[in-house]
């Protein structure tokens, strides 16, 4: 690794993580809040459920790793919720087997320090009607639609009461998105995956998790250390070109009060 070191926050799931850097996704708005303060490590991995997380598990996450993480952010349920597909393959996975999956993944994750904290994100809602669509743009006419939103409720629902057994932060994103009166026409790209709009939610949501922990030392972007955020003589000068200025906590997001 490079250093200094700063904690390392590790983004775990499947494509709603993989792809959390694109679309000014929640994962761009975490790594961008965090610079300097922490190291924001993807591992998101498209089309995984948590049967095939728990395979690389201790790969991913070695309990004799010299650095363990200060949080692991985890998501898989979205393709354990589809329904069965008459072949008996592809991604789901029983709602027994997947809570049972997810309480595995959080014992693993819990053993790594006493310092690794963890959030577990649920199955966000989908769009049925916009991955109809889109189905019909990619010309796949037959085959059932297995993706549905009541199922994604009935997993979201079992991973917050695994969590709440477990004393796991756990975010309820199968209704933080539906607050919004328009998060059918604004927060997916595809029904499934998030827009901008919708990776606001779930940035607002962990932001809020991290504020409000009772954690020590907090891991909330405003109350961490920054890296190198000593005055220096270096600083850029002020506009009459005496003072210096020290910009080391700058940061450049649109209207960023709305993160503070």
């Amino acid at each position: 690794m490079v250093g200094p070191r700063m904690p390392q926050f590790v983004l775990f799931g499947s494509s709603i993580v993989q792809f959390s850097y694109i679309h000014q996704g929640w994962g761009a708005i975490l790594s961008h809040l965090y610079s300097r303060k922490a190291d924001i490590v993807l591992r998101g991995y498209t089309g995984w459920n948590s049967r095939r997380a728990l395979q690389v598990l201790e790969e991913i996450f070695p309990k004799n790793a010299t650095e363990q993480p200060s949080l692991v952010i985890v998501y898989f349920g979205g393709n354990d919720s589809l329904l069965p597909h008459p072949s008996g393959l592809g991604q789901h996975v029983p709602l027994q087997e997947y809570i049972e999956n997810m309480r595995k993944i959080a014992i693993h994750l819990q053993s790594l320090s006493k310092k690794t904290h963890l959030i577990f994100l649920t199955a966000p809602p989908v769009n049925e009607d916009q991955i109809f669509q889109e189905r019909l743009m990619q010309g796949i006419m037959q085959g059932p639609q297995l993706r549905t939103n009541e199922s994604c409720r009935i997993y979201s629902e079992a991973c917050l009461e695994l969590c709440r057994q477990m004393n796991i932060k756990a975010i309820d994103l199968w209704s933080a998105i539906q607050k919004r009166d328009d998060w059918r026409d604004v927060c997916f790209t595809d029904g499934i995956h998030l827009t901008s709009e919708g990776s606001k939610i779930v940035a607002k949501e962990i932001l809020k998790v991290l504020e409000e922990a009772d954690w020590e030392p907090s891991l909330h972007w405003k109350s961490m250390p920054i890296v190198y955020g000593e005055d220096s003589p270096y600083d850029p000068l002020d506009p009459a070109g005496k003072a210096t200025r020290n910009v080391s906590s700058w940061t450049f997001l649109p209207s960023v009060k709305e993160w503070e």
